[in-house]
């Protein structure tokens, strides 16, 4: 029964862009599907997805914090100064209504992805690095996603900067650190490795759960005004996901940065954790429904932009490798 299950999480690993996009397009003609995704069911998933995170974590996983802090200085500044700036800057130049405006700088204020560290390894990165600036965007996020929101949306609506920072709190690091907790406690057992081989599968499943409660949130509003919202909301989403990959490797590049940690750092600068920002603004702008859009579509791009730039980073090798 085992085998069956490692293998199904590997698929739902590697296939994950597909899926959560199937589970939308799905769910926008069966609305009612995911109409339990709500309030806090949403929250409790999130804190699973964390939780598959910290499993992952090894004491050593933080020491990098302690062995490379100028790196880590260098990616979470570009982090929380990058994105926020660019999804303030594409607000005014896309005019954006205040819902779809919340949404994109929620996005831009949050840390990097938990995805980010799969595309490094698969991209031949510095996965330490990766990992390193993850742990410390996210060690960060309670602080700073609050600030930063207060600083770009506090004119569209008022923040609840102390409430976002219990919220993040509860649902980022305390679930990441009982996952650690377990790691460390339990990693020599038997049984923790296949428990462990597990994860991925289950924290795509609970994304693409994430992505589904959003899709029946604003469907109504979809189907009211058409295939334009979408694609609107869909190229500010594009640009600054892309920016976000471009002036990550900008600054990269800046630091002079060897390739591994160039590519690193364009992919956790460029790839966020929308899952958080769903469920952000499903509890603190619930007057605005229409700001969980441009989260639900960055959960799903994110991933489909984060396989094919690994994948460009691939041919790029190649094409170095048959001169």
């Amino acid at each position: 029964m085992i085998e069956p299950l490692k293998t199904l999480s590997r698929w739902l690993a590697q296939h994950a862009s597909l899926f959560v996009t199937a589970v939308a397009v799905l769910t926008f003609f069966v609305p009612d599907l995911f109409s339990w995704v709500r309030g806090s069911t949403q929250t409790v998933i999130l804190g699973i997805i964390m939780l598959t995170m910290g499993l992952t974590l090894t004491t050593e996983d933080f020491r990098i914090l302690a062995r490379r802090p100028v790196d880590i200085l260098i990616g979470a500044c570009a982090q929380f100064l990058i994105m926020p700036c660019v999804a303030y800057l594409l607000v005014y130049v896309f005019r954006l209504e205040p819902a779809l405006a919340l949404g994109i700088l929620l996005v831009g204020c949050c840390p990097g992805g938990v995805s980010s560290n799969i595309m490094s390894y698969l991209c031949h990165g510095d996965v330490a690095f990766s990992v390193g600036m993850t742990c410390a965007s996210t060690l960060l996020a309670p602080v700073m996603t609050p600030l930063l929101m207060q600083l770009t949306a506090g004119e569209i609506i008022e923040i609840d900067a102390v409430g976002m920072f219990l919220n993040i709190l509860i649902v980022t690091i305390i679930p990441v650190g009982i996952g650690c907790f377990l790691n460390y406690t339990y990693s020599r057992r038997k049984c923790f490795p296949t428990i462990q081989s597990l994860m991925p599968g289950l924290s795509v499943i609970c994304l693409a759960c994430i992505v589904g409660g959003v899709i029946s949130t604003v469907h109504d509003a979809l189907v009211a005004r058409g295939l334009m919202l979408f694609l609107w909301t869909f190229a500010v989403v594009l640009c600054h996901n892309t920016l976000g990959y471009i002036l990550g490797y900008t600054v990269g590049r800046l630091a002079r940065f060897n390739t591994a940690k160039k590519r690193t750092i364009s992919i956790e600068v460029g790839m966020q954790n929308a899952g958080l920002a769903t469920v952000l603004a499903g509890t603190f702008f619930a007057a605005q429904p229409l700001s969980v859009l441009p989260c639900a579509i960055s959960c799903a791009w994110h991933s489909i932009s984060g396989t094919i730039l690994a994948g460009l980073f691939l041919r790029q090798d190649k094409t170095k490798g048959a001169v």
